[in-house]
């Protein structure tokens, strides 16, 4: 049925699903706000929307998005910790 692939099971695949679409979002308001110059909020957004998708490779037992997303969580913050 078409609204079984749209809408999300229970439980942990319904909480996937929305933390997968809110971090994408917050990501998409991230990218703008760096073409707008709008720093810092630029990396707060971008670290939400990046502590989001690593929850969502925890949640999926995704190693590859938790490496991805682990990586550029420790390289921003040490980006904003040396200024």
């Amino acid at each position: 049925m078409p609204s079984e692939v749209l809408l999300p099971g229970r439980g942990k695949d319904q909480l996937a699903f929305w933390v997968k679409w809110g971090a994408s979002v917050i990501q998409i308001i991230g990218y703008t706000a760096t073409g707008f110059g709008w720093t810092p909020w630029n990396l707060y957004l971008f670290l939400v929307g990046v502590l989001g998708w690593f929850v969502v490779g925890v949640l999926w037992n995704d190693r590859a998005i938790m490496l991805i997303h682990l990586v550029a969580l420790a390289a921003m913050i040490a980006g904003m910790s040396s200024e």
